[in-house]
């Protein structure tokens, strides 16, 4: 018998226990896995660091195979999207304590949703999310 992935259940189970400590919940994201959607000038070495605390994001979705939420950046709301397989680390920022993932092989994460997948536009130049019904 198949087992699924411990990784997003572990995941969430981190997140709930770094708030449960009043510590704010930081993910560590590898940019390089395709369908990684998140403000690309802040990405450094194909890495980003988002801070996932309630009064920082709005909308947080964890499930099995995606996180999303929107956030503030310079000012901006922007939605996020971010494969589970991409997930990296999830530790709490006063203390770096929480949970490290090794590295997986698997380049592509399984399809989202045809409600959740987000469309990108180019239109001068940068990057816009459309929601695909």
């Amino acid at each position: 018998m198949s087992m699924s992935s411990q990784k997003p259940y572990l995941i969430r189970a981190i997140y709930q226990w770094l708030l449960d400590n009043n510590c704010t919940p930081y993910l560590l994201v590898n940019t390089s896995y395709p369908d990684v959607i998140v403000p690309e000038q802040y990405i450094q070495d194909n890495r980003i660091v988002l801070n996932l605390a309630p009064d920082a994001i709005d909308g947080l979705n964890m499930d099995n195979d995606w996180v999303s939420f929107s956030a503030r950046f310079s000012g901006k709301a922007i939605d996020l999207f971010i494969p589970t397989i991409s997930i990296q680390a999830i530790y709490g920022k006063e203390n770096n304590q929480g949970m490290f993932f090794p590295e997986e092989d698997h380049p592509e994460p399984p399809e989202p949703d045809k409600e959740t997948k987000p469309e990108i536009k180019k239109s001068s130049g940068k990057p816009a999310l459309k929601l695909v019904k």
